[in-house]
């Protein structure tokens, strides 16, 4: 069974310097309906205007995800982490017991496109700490790349809960597939493009909550990106 949360249903909120879009209740968005599936707490979609930001500001207790999509997002936080986060780069964050950090467009003339995700982690109180790495496109063309899971295989990023996070670049009329173990469930997000996914027709920024199913299949109508959750 998939549930799909359309792009144009999402909480939408366009701050002059930010625009963003929550697919679960966030800030000034609530939705009793819509409070996040499985370890799935956040999914915002993010703008942000040159030169603009989000000031330090606390978390705990949350596992992080950023995905850039175009320009560049520069990190900085009380662990003495720091960098900019580029078009095929991600970072993660465990906030654990407490941590403070910043996150600004440096560029002067360009907006920075980007997902923000956040997990609830495996248990509460874990040690910060951050990670950033690169996902070369050619290692996700018209496959699915693992980029985050519990234990960092094959380079992909660590998060502290079992969940297991792919990204995939597909060209027009190709297709991917991936199997889901029984009792887990997935959730996939269009970040570029149009895709079927099981036959359903999904759109950039539309989501499906994946509950039931043996295995997803996914096929580009267009050239498209996509972002698979694999969760317990």
């Amino acid at each position: 069974m998939l549930r799909v949360r359309k792009a144009s249903d999402r909480g939408h909120f366009n701050h002059g310097w930010l625009d963003t879009y929550h697919t679960f209740s966030f800030g000034g968005y609530y939705d009793l309906e819509h409070m996040g599936f499985r370890a799935l707490r956040v999914i915002n979609e993010d703008v942000i205007d040159p030169g603009q930001g989000f000031g330090m500001h606390p978390h705990r207790d949350m596992e992080i995800v950023t995905l850039v999509l175009s320009g560049m997002l520069e990190h900085r936080d009380s662990l003495g982490s720091g960098g900019v986060i580029r078009p095929g780069e991600m970072q993660r964050m465990t906030a654990g017991t407490g941590i403070r950090h910043s996150e600004f467009n440096p560029s002067p003339t360009e907006a920075v496109h980007l997902y923000q995700i956040w997990l609830l982690p495996e248990r509460r109180g874990l040690e910060p700490s951050y990670g950033q790495r690169s996902f070369p496109e050619t290692e996700r063309q018209n496959r699915l790349q693992l980029v985050a899971s519990p234990d960092g295989e094959g380079g992909a990023l660590r998060i502290r809960q079992d969940a297991w996070l792919y990204l995939a670049a597909l060209e027009a009329g190709r297709a991917v597939s991936h199997a889901i173990a029984q009792g887990r469930r997935a959730w996939v997000q269009v970040l570029r493009g149009v895709v079927e996914v099981n036959e359903q027709r999904l759109a950039q920024g539309d989501g499906a909550a994946v509950s039931d199913e043996s295995a997803l299949a996914i096929q580009a109508q267009d050239a498209a990106d996509v972002l698979v959750f694999d969760l317990a």
